[in-house]
């Protein structure tokens, strides 16, 4: 997966990109519908992102559950997804390449020291959803699981790249 660090001024952009085998339509779905999103996301939401306005997205971690405050900006199907989440804004873009799909992530952070830990949390997230959509689904892997999957590895890697 590539990943890059943009400087701006509200912050800093990761920008995560990954090749998927799947059709933009497939992965589409797999980014907005609330089943799809419980199989590979930090969180869980109370409805398809697939329209603009409010919404609760719910982190887990264990047992525990946060509800965060989050807003749809921005829905043009199934090319471009962006929301709020807390204090981040994410926006995904589907491109189509062949048959499949150039998934970019782009994740605005506060901080610098936040880059490393979204990408090794977002990589982490990835995999399960590609093993999702190919068909082979684990389980998610959210909060401290994550350190059981490599996070620390890949979270160190992250930081050597993005500087």
């Amino acid at each position: 997966m590539d990943a890059t660090a943009e400087s701006t001024e509200d912050g800093w952009t990761l920008v995560l990109v990954r090749e998927l085998k799947h059709p933009p339509a497939r992965v589409w779905t797999a980014l907005t519908e609330p089943a799809e999103l419980a199989g590979w996301a930090p969180f869980t939401a109370e409805r398809a992102l697939t329209r603009t306005g409010g919404l609760t997205l719910t982190m887990i971690d264990g047992d525990q559950h946060v509800d965060i405050a989050s807003t749809v900006t921005a829905v043009e199907p199934p090319r471009l997804l962006e929301y709020r989440w807390g204090g981040d804004r994410l926006r995904w873009e589907l491109e189509p390449i062949g048959s499949g799909t150039r998934l970019t992530l782009r994740h605005l952070v506060a901080a610098r020291e936040d880059l490393a830990k979204a990408a090794a949390g977002w990589h982490l997230c990835l995999d399960v959803a590609e093993r999702l959509l190919d068909g082979d689904p684990v389980e998610p892997i959210r909060g401290r699981a994550a350190m059981d999957h490599s996070w620390q590895r890949l979270h160190d890697d992250y930081a050597q790249r993005l500087g």
